[in-house]
């Protein structure tokens, strides 16, 4: 992993940043109680949209060109982690429908796809989702079953996903699919309208409440060939530069959590007064606050050098560096391969110890509240429940530290 640029990285906000931040926070504010009472009644919350479309959150990162506001990577995980204070259950809603929805599209998608998709989902009108894991092909999706055949002029998908985040209501979600024949795999641009398309809600989940997760069914679901997302066979390249995103999505969630535990047990701890004075003297009290603040440091710095990395990575494939390199630069370069190689690498280590450290903070938090801190009316107990996802999807940590150990022993080491 090369350091060479790190005196290049400049984290310091721009005035345009900080209105932008400023409006992400006030959407946060406007619909915090709504979601609480949500996430209480385990419902979709029907203000997310309205509030963020509004100020263009929906597409934050998406080009201009698109519909979207454009912005960088880093101002996309700022934005992110604010949201992430108010829970990962909100926060998986913007990773599902931006980080490995339209990313994703923006990426591969020819420029027909593009126009015809992006600026809908930037504005709102429409929400996105990823359609990948499978009941028996999570942390390996090489092992799905869906399938794949042509026929005319579209192809015919049969399969099914689930866990997929806003599976329930989206409009249009990318997924995966295998060639029986040669056992590839190759990504597709899916509408929920499309023929043989079927969700069904999965319920009784321990969290992430607000965020609807589904189960697709594709039964000879017909998707046109113009729908095909890069090139045949191309899907599982696409799906893991897709969690490079996502990765780095939860991990500044995770700090968003993390942050707003720490607010809450700050405010507790001095209200509330053990044997005769306050709790936040007491020093396992303040051990617990320290580590919480100790974690925060430590991802946020981790995310936004994975921010960094990926935004390097993007300007590289848009070809709009004002250097010497081809406007459109081709993905067999051994630059291109390098700087996916230090996004990915990033991203993993940044995912693995938020989102653990954003577990451990919310099992601290509700430590410290005490009895207070174990009804889900408290903002700590929805961030513990919640948390506990972040540790399996978008790649599982055990299977995470496998990948960062491999990475540092070479590839002639890889466990899986």
């Amino acid at each position: 992993m090369s350091y060479s640029n790190l005196s290049q990285m400049n984290f310091e906000l721009s005035s345009d940043q900080h209105r932008f931040l400023q409006k992400v926070d006030g959407a946060c504010r406007s619909i915090r109680s709504h979601e609480e009472k949500c996430y209480l009644e385990e419902r979709l919350n029907d203000r997310v949209v309205p509030a963020f479309g509004g100020i263009g959150m929906l597409g934050c990162p998406v080009s201009k060109k698109y519909g979207g506001l454009g912005y960088d990577m880093l101002t996309y995980a700022l934005a992110i982690e604010r949201i992430g204070q108010e829970g990962a259950s909100l926060r998986t809603f913007f990773s599902a429908h931006t980080s490995i929805g339209q990313l994703v599209l923006q990426e591969w998608g020819s420029e027909m796809q593009k126009k015809e998709y992006l600026p809908d989902t930037a504005s709102g009108k429409s929400i996105m989702a990823f359609a990948l894991t499978e009941p028996a092909a999570g942390s390996d999706p090489s092992s799905m079953t869906t399938t794949f055949e042509t026929k005319g002029d579209h192809y015919l998908l049969k399969g099914k996903k689930h866990w997929i985040g806003n599976g329930t209501f989206a409009n249009v979600m990318t997924t995966y699919a295998k060639d029986p024949g040669s056992g590839k795999i190759s990504a597709f641009i899916v509408e929920r309208d499309s023929p043989g398309f079927r969700t069904e809600e999965m319920k009784n989940k321990m969290g992430l409440l607000t965020v609807k997760n589904a189960e697709i069914y594709f039964e000879n679901c017909v998707v046109p060939k113009r729908n095909l997302l890069g090139k045949k066979g191309q899907g599982l390249k696409i799906a893991y530069s897709a969690l490079i995103d996502g990765r780095i999505s939860v991990a500044a969630g995770a700090v968003g959590v993390m942050e707003d535990c720490l607010q809450e047990c700050i405010a507790h701890s001095k209200a509330r007064k053990l044997h005769g004075s306050p709790l936040a003297k007491k020093q396992l009290i303040q051990d617990h606050i320290a580590r919480i603040a100790v974690n925060i440091a430590s991802s946020r710095w981790l995310v936004y050098r994975a921010a960094a990395a990926r935004q390097k990575l993007h300007d590289y494939v848009e070809g709009i560096r004002s250097d010497d390199r081809p406007s459109r630069p081709g993905r067999d370069t051994k630059e291109y391969a390098a700087l996916r190689y230090e996004a990915d690498s990033i991203a993993a280590i940044a995912k693995f110890h938020a989102s653990n450290c954003a577990f451990e903070a919310a099992n601290s938090s509700v430590q410290v509240f005490g009895s207070f801190g174990y009804r889900k009316t408290a903002r700590v107990a929805r961030h513990f429940l919640d948390t506990r996802a972040t540790i399996i999807y978008e790649g599982a940590n055990e299977v995470l530290k496998l990948k960062i150990a491999s990475q540092v022993l070479g590839d002639d080491y890889k466990a899986y």
